[in-house]
């Protein structure tokens, strides 16, 4: 897969605050790449620095191998969401788009297809300004996608969304990265990311914490135990246990196994024929995942507890 947008040892400096330092990455096609961190961390000054918006101190960014700058129709190549609040409020959602096609030389044609295909075809003569929250996002996507550009960049996509629009969102950026485009996702919600992304750019006070594979996280942040439930605990908890297994009782009928995978703990079972009616392995969330990965890096906690809650904000 060929990197689409790649930062190289970007530093952005305002004042004596170091909003990002030395942060290197790359986002490549065919996959959502999720771009996390506590507030404060760096995410939106790097999608602005990516875009030409903010001029790093040091570093580059690269786009298709170029700075943003030097795209003559930058629409045809990268498609960005940053803030749905960006329009005038005045302009019909119709020339809101058609203004922004005019002026890369698109085709009237794609300003109804890109709102028909962010369901918003039938409220295109309507001002913006009287869209909620979740319509303008919606309107902001269909701008990213006026180009039918291989790069797309969304922060915070999810911002407004009802519960149909969140499924929605979710299953067009899976569509959009097997379409073989690279999608650059910006998100608190991890349980979106969870499951849309296949790869995580995590950053913490503008420096890199993680750069890895969804299912890498996932992985490393499991403790590798596995839930048993059964009538005959006695008798598994002594077949386990000679085994190798760590087990210990949890409930009437339940059990909790470590230092044996799950494969393994049905293989024994069936050996044995004694059944089970529960065989759940432990697997962290990318929440708790994201917690532990980024609890030395979180600047504002809520008082009066373990600072979770602010820190996944």
């Amino acid at each position: 897969m060929d990197a689409l947008i790649e930062a190289r040892g970007l530093t952005k400096r305002f004042g004596r605050t170091t909003a990002v330092d030395g942060l290197s990455f790359q986002v490549r096609a065919g996959q959502v790449t999720g771009f996390i961190g506590p507030n404060g961390a760096g995410k939106s000054t790097t999608m602005r620095i990516v875009l030409g918006l903010d001029a790093p101190d040091q570093g580059s960014a690269l786009v298709n191998g170029r700075p943003y700058v030097r795209l003559e129709t930058p629409l045809r190549e990268v498609g960005a969401l940053l803030d749905a609040a960006a329009l005038h409020p005045g302009r019909r959602a119709y020339h809101h788009l058609l203004w922004l096609a005019q002026s890369n030389d698109l085709p009237k044609r794609r300003v109804a297809e890109v709102l028909d295909l962010v369901g918003l075809a039938d409220v295109a003569r309507r001002r913006a300004g009287g869209f909620s929250l979740g319509m303008r996002q919606r309107l902001g996507i269909a701008a990213a996608l006026l180009g039918d550009p291989p790069i797309l960049m969304f922060d915070e996509p999810v911002n407004g969304l009802d519960p149909e629009g969140v499924i929605w969102i979710r299953g067009f950026l899976r569509e959009l990265a097997a379409q073989g485009r690279a999608v650059f996702v910006s998100s608190h919600l991890m349980s979106e990311l969870e499951d849309t992304a296949d790869h995580l750019v995590v950053i913490g006070r503008g420096r890199l914490i993680a750069d890895t594979s969804v299912s890498a996280l996932l992985g490393s942040a499991s403790d590798g135990s596995v839930t048993v439930r059964t009538p005959y605990r006695s008798e598994i908890m002594t077949v386990l246990a000679s085994a190798g297994g760590v087990v210990s009782s949890t409930g009437a009928e339940t059990l909790t196994v470590t230092g044996l995978p799950a494969e393994k703990v049905a293989e024994l079972a069936a050996d044995r024929g004694l059944p089970l009616y529960e065989l759940t392995p432990h697997r962290a969330s990318l929440e708790q995942a994201y917690l532990h990965l980024t609890r030395d890096a979180v600047d504002y906690r809520s008082g009066g507890g373990t600072g979770e809650a602010g820190a996944s904000r």
